[in-house]
């Protein structure tokens, strides 16, 4: 469901397996092969798949989520490169063609994903990114295994790139590759997204290797970013620990020599949905059938309050847990009245913090429900599972509250998803201020899911919200969202990259 995360795993090992392409897939990029643009991802845009499963064509369907329908479109349409990691460790696939895209798949071990992809990634940059929401741990092991994969990217980039050709690379666990490209092929236009937030230098201090991951990035001629504020943080940063010449959104990036050899430059790209898909599937019969059949599933109550999100600290998902608890204590709300749908789909697993994570809020659900619940009602409908988004969007149209109770997040499209489903102008949208989405959707109910107190009110103020002023609300977001889809985004991001840059050196 969301793009700030595409770098998970979780497909089958074949463990020293060498395939001669992709399970009959189309043979592609061939050693000599090279492109006019690329882009470069922690995970390629298709994941393995059986026969007998729809959408599947010979063993791989084209991957979900925004980053992968914004872009695959204009490959096809290019001479365009995919460079990622197929999903299986310590496999070897070689570059093969699907759904009409070049694929380039790096190899990594089952070290690489331990060290580089939970380790470093996930539990040194992801919390430290996320205002250390859960303590980052650092490791010299970690941070070597880093700087080996992304040397791995760059290098199969380096190999299939085009003279002149445009580079795009994405997001946190990348972000040496735009340097190691320059240093080999200036001849490249190389442009960077973080899809996470990038935190302020006084937090950003922490890393012991800050000066390289800075360098990294300014390797390249533009750095996108979520939020202005997160293009802020990351200029401050490198003035602060590099010393570099920053004026304006311009960063003056010197050689050895202490010349300019560029300029970088930082800006904010919020990214979005298709939304053309939600606004499709919110039409289907069949779809608003099944919405309709989740409400009489959960007795009709008066009030569905939804809640979907990966299985992270970074979601809120147990400040909204006890803000909800909390109303129900306080009879604000009743178990006849109002059911609590809590989507949370599996995530990064065999990382400490999430097991425990999960255990606390499995175990708080089952406190509430055991406290409140009576035979014909529950209170909160727990589900730990990954839904299809046919599934996703009769959900949206079931439930009459969103809640999204981020405590830190890049964008959060699922709050985009839910605004662009409900096409009645209906429903209402409770949203902390500090999930991207915020910057857009003024109209929301926003609101700081640290605080339980304004929390609970928030959410009180949604479920009586009157009809007009929640018609008014959703219509000036629906507007906001249905302008600025996720096409406008990848074409405006390409497009600042390829202008020329003119030199302010006054």
């Amino acid at each position: 469901m969301q793009a700030t995360d595409s770098a998970g795993h979780g497909t089958q090992s074949t463990t020293e397996a060498t395939r001669p392409a992709a399970d009959g897939a189309t043979t592609g990029a061939a050693a000599g092969d090279q492109f006019d643009f690329m882009v470069v991802s922690n995970r390629l845009p298709v994941d393995r798949c059986s026969s007998d499963e729809t959408g599947c064509e010979d063993g791989w369907r084209r991957s979900p989520g925004g980053l992968v329908t914004a872009l695959a479109p204009m490959m096809t349409k290019t001479d365009g490169a995919w460079v990622g990691w197929h999903g299986a460790p310590d496999e070897t696939v070689k570059p093969f063609s699907h759904g009409g895209i070049d694929l380039i798949p790096v190899q990594l071990s089952t070290e690489d994903i331990e060290l580089f992809y939970e380790g470093f990634s996930n539990a040194t940059l992801w919390p430290l990114y996320h205002d250390v929401i859960a303590p980052p741990e650092f490791h010299r092991t970690w941070w070597d295994s880093y700087r080996k994969v992304n040397r791995r990217f760059a290098d199969a980039v380096i190999r299939h790139a085009a003279e002149g050709a445009t580079v795009w690379v994405q997001d946190y666990q990348l972000q040496l590759v735009p340097k190691l490209l320059r240093e080999a092929r200036p001849d490249l236009k190389i442009g960077f997204f973080n899809h996470i937030p990038f935190p302020p230098p006084e937090i950003f201090a922490q890393l012991p290797w800050r000066r390289a991951i800075i360098d990294g990035l300014l390797g390249a001629d533009l750095v996108g970013f979520q939020r202005s504020s997160d293009a802020g943080n990351f200029m401050r940063s490198a003035r602060r620990f590099l010393g570099a010449s920053v004026k304006q959104q311009q960063v003056h990036v010197r050689g050895a020599d202490g010349e300019t050899t560029h300029i970088a430059r930082a800006q904010a790209f919020p990214i979005s949905i298709d939304v053309k898909q939600i606004s499709e599937l919110a039409k289907k019969p069949e779809v608003i059938e099944r919405a309709q059949q989740i409400r009489r599933d959960l007795g009709n109550p008066k009030t569905i309050l939804l809640g979907v999100d990966r299985l992270d600290y970074t979601k809120g998902i147990r400040h909204r847990l006890k803000a909800y608890e909390e109303l129900l204590q306080d009879a604000k709300v009743t178990v006849e009245d109002a059911t609590l749908i809590q989507v949370a789909s599996p995530s990064r697993e065999r990382v400490e913090q999430y097991r425990l994570l999960r255990e606390e809020v499995e175990g708080t659900v089952g406190h509430i429900n055991g406290t409140f619940d009576t035979m014909e009602s529950t209170a909160v409908r727990y589900l730990h599972h990954s839904y299809p988004i046919e599934e996703m969007v009769s959900l949206y149209l079931a439930a009459d509250v969103m809640l999204v109770t981020a405590l830190r997040d890049g964008m959060n499209l699922v709050a985009k998803e839910y605004v662009t489903a409900r096409t009645n102008n209906d429903g209402a949208l409770v949203l902390s201020e500090f999930a991207g989405a915020a910057d857009q959707l003024k109209q929301a109910l926003l609101m700081n899911p640290h605080d339980i107190d304004g929390l609970k009110d928030t959410i009180m103020r949604a479920v009586n919200m009157q009809p007009a002023e929640a018609s008014r609300r959703m219509r000036a977001m629906r507007k906001q969202i249905l302008d600025h889809d996720v096409d406008l985004w990848s074409s405006d991001f390409l497009k600042a990259l390829a202008e020329k840059v003119v030199r302010d050196d006054s």
